[in-house]
């Protein structure tokens, strides 16, 4: 979270120095990128070669310093259409070369004016690379950003890194969820509702069921299964967020509820680990989490192997080479990532419902897994034919 900023000033705050100090004592000296001043977080990594825009305004990412491992960030500047959300959420920014010149018929200013403008602090000019490795071999951890006169003595700058807040344990859904219901209305022909609940959904995903005919309700993480269900729902969506599942009690509870009414149920990357919860399994921190948008993630319902969009850092602890038996019936794991075999995605065998660890939403990424949705549909087409026969 950043707490003081100093100076708007282009060519300013990029002479001001600036240094990332990781919980482990490691630091990277660089210079401004963004606003001057200091920030907290943890300190992550993505992989992805494009998509920044997307990336930063992802609510997933709260509370998270941001290291871009592409070397150069900022190319194609920022513009107006590209927000998944109506802010930018990270924590900070770190990069290696920022772009001089934005180069993009859609730019409307530079990356480097638009964390300015929304003062988020970051830092460039450092080996992205070799905080890459060091995140991987140590893991995620605690870090700051600090620039110009946030800038103190080393041991000051690590006591206060050390004293900030652990991700693991910490209930951030609600902090970055819509306060009020909104409807994002069906392309064409409405076919279905769906009640979406937002821990911190983004732009594309509404977007992406509206296209194929669904009208979207979507509602605070706080909703209650009366609220839910006071939109008649043909479905029910659990969306990404931010924050460790063991703390989402509220979330899960209503899974719960939805589970037991037996209402076609989608979720993705947060709400899979909901999901997981509700089913009776736990949820644990990977040492370094998958971001990006080139993550392998194979399909073991149909053998396909997907290029897939990812930003978590928690998963769900279910057994890959057996079929669960739960108070909802048998559950299998339904994707897998090829990279480390942690589970991508869970689906019940006796009822509608199933989960993905990914996004399918594909903002920024591969369209790999855009058949979610159409599953979903399919889905929720089957229970009504279904309710209609009956």
């Amino acid at each position: 979270m950043t707490t003081s900023i100093q100076g708007i000033a282009s060519q300013r705050h990029k002479a001001a120095p600036a240094v990332l100090v990781l919980e482990d004592g490691r630091i990277f000296r660089g210079r401004a990128y963004g606003a001057v001043g200091e920030t907290f977080g943890e300190a992550v990594f993505s992989t992805g070669m494009t998509g920044y825009q997307e990336t930063l305004t992802d609510p997933s990412y709260a509370h998270q310093i941001v290291v871009a491992t592409a070397p150069q960030i900022g190319n194609t500047g920022w513009n107006d259409e590209d927000d998944e959300s109506g802010r930018i959420w990270v924590a900070g920014y770190v990069v290696r070369d920022p772009a001089r010149v934005p180069s993009n018929w859609r730019s409307k200013r530079s990356l480097d004016e638009e964390l300015v403008r929304q003062n988020v602090v970051g830092i460039s000019g450092i080996d992205t690379r070799a905080l890459t490795r060091h995140l991987r071999e140590r893991g995620s951890m605690r870090a700051g950003v600090f620039s110009g006169e946030a800038i103190a003595g080393e041991p000051e700058l690590l006591a206060r890194v050390q004293a900030q807040p652990h991700m693991k344990g910490a209930s951030l859904y609600e902090e970055v969820a819509t306060r009020e219901a909104y409807v994002v209305p069906a392309v064409g022909e409405k076919r279905f509702t769906v009640a979406a609940i937002d821990l911190g959904i983004k732009g594309m995903t509404p977007h992406r069921m509206a296209e194929r005919g669904i009208e979207v309700h979507v509602l605070p993480a706080t909703a209650t299964a009366e609220e839910v269900y006071a939109v008649n729902p043909d479905g029910v969506f659990f969306s990404n967020g931010p924050g460790d599942p063991a703390a989402a009690d509220g979330p899960v509870a209503l899974m719960t509820e939805v589970l037991e009414r037996r209402t076609p149920l989608f979720g993705i990357c947060f709400g899979n680990q909901i999901l997981g919860r509700a089913l009776g399994f736990g949820t644990y921190k990977l040492k370094y989490g998958h971001r990006g948008i080139n993550q392998p993630v194979q399909d073991r319902t149909t053998g396909k192997v997907e290029v897939t969009a990812h930003n978590h850092g928690f998963a769900v602890d279910a057994p890959l080479d057996k079929v669960s038996e739960t108070r909802f019936g048998r559950v299998e794991v339904s994707h897998v990532c090829l990279n480390d075999n942690v589970v991508e995605g869970l689906q019940l065998l006796d009822q509608p419902a199933f989960s993905v660890q990914y996004h399918p939403e594909a903002a920024a990424g591969p369209h790999d897994a855009a058949y979610l949705f159409d599953r979903f549909t399919s889905l929720m087409n089957t229970v009504l034919m279904e309710g209609q026969r009956a």
